[in-house]
C-alpha cells in the first residue's frame, strides 16, 4: 500500500488504477474492504473525513485500487478543504493511469447537491474535463452504497433521480452499480467490470 499527499508521490510503475471517491461518510471504506475481502484495508470510521491522502492498494500484482479523500467534509478547516480539493482535482484530471473513477453515492438519499456538483465537474458541459476524458478515455461509474438499508423500490427511485439529474448535464449515463457492504452485494459486478477492462486492454 502507498499513501500520497501529492500527485508526484503516487506509484509510477505503469499499472492501471481504478479509483474510488465519494462524499464523506458515504460508505466508501466499507465498500473497498468488501471488494478486497479485507476488513481493515481501508479505515472505517464514525468520524467523516478520515481519509486525507491518496491510498493505493496493489491487487493481485495487476492493478491498483485507489482510495481518494472524501469530498465535502463540512467540519474540516477551510485550508484542509482547499488542500483535499486540490489533491482530488489533481488526481482526477492528471493521473495518467487511472482507467475508471467510481463515484459513490448513498442510495438512501435523493440526489444531494454536493454529489451533483462533483459529478457535474465530470460531465459533458465542463470543457476542460470533457477534453481530458476524450483524450485519456477514462470515464467514471456511479456506485450506489447501502442498498440494504431500504427497499429495492426506494433504492431504484433514488438512483433513478440521480440518473435523471445526470442526463441534464451528461450526454449519456455512466454505468451504475448497486451495492451493500453488509450483504456483500455488487462485489462480483464491480470486480467483473474491472476484470473485463483488464482483459480488453490485453487484447491485440
Amino acid at each position: 500500500a502507498f499513501s500520497s499527499g501529492r500527485l508526484s508521490q503516487i506509484p509510477d510503475d505503469g499499472l492501471p488504477e481504478f479509483a474510488f471517491i465519494g462524499r464523506s461518510n458515504v460508505g466508501k471504506s466499507s465498500l473497498i474492504n468488501m471488494l478486497t475481502d479485507n476488513g481493515s484495508l481501508a479505515k472505517v470510521s464514525a468520524t467523516p473525513g478520515k481519509t486525507k491522502l491518496i491510498n493505493h492498494f496493489l491487487i493481485n500484482g495487476q492493478w491498483y485500487l485507489v482510495d481518494l479523500p472524501g469530498y465535502g467534509y463540512a467540519k474540516a478547516s477551510k485550508s484542509d478543504r482547499r488542500e483535499f480539493g486540490k489533491l482530488i482535482t489533481d488526481y482526477v484530471t492528471k493521473a495518467k493511469k487511472m482507467w475508471f473513477l467510481f463515484v459513490s453515492v448513498d442510495s438512501r438519499h435523493a440526489p444531494m447537491p454536493i454529489d451533483l456538483d462533483f459529478m457535474r465537474m465530470l460531465g459533458a458541459n465542463d470543457v476542460q474535463m470533457q477534453a481530458w476524458i476524450q483524450h485519456n478515455g477514462v470515464p467514471c461509474t456511479v456506485v450506489a452504497t447501502k442498498c440494504d438499508k431500504l427497499s429495492a423500490g426506494q433504492a431504484n427511485a433514488n438512483i433513478g433521480l440521480y440518473e435523471k439529474r445526470l442526463l441534464e448535464e451528461w450526454e449519456e449515463l455512466p454505468p451504475v452499480f448497486r451495492t451493500s457492504s453488509v450483504k456483500r452485494s455488487g462485489r462480483e459486478e464491480i470486480l467483473g467490470f474491472i476484470g473485463e477492462c483488464l482483459r480488453r486492454a490485453e487484447e491485440p
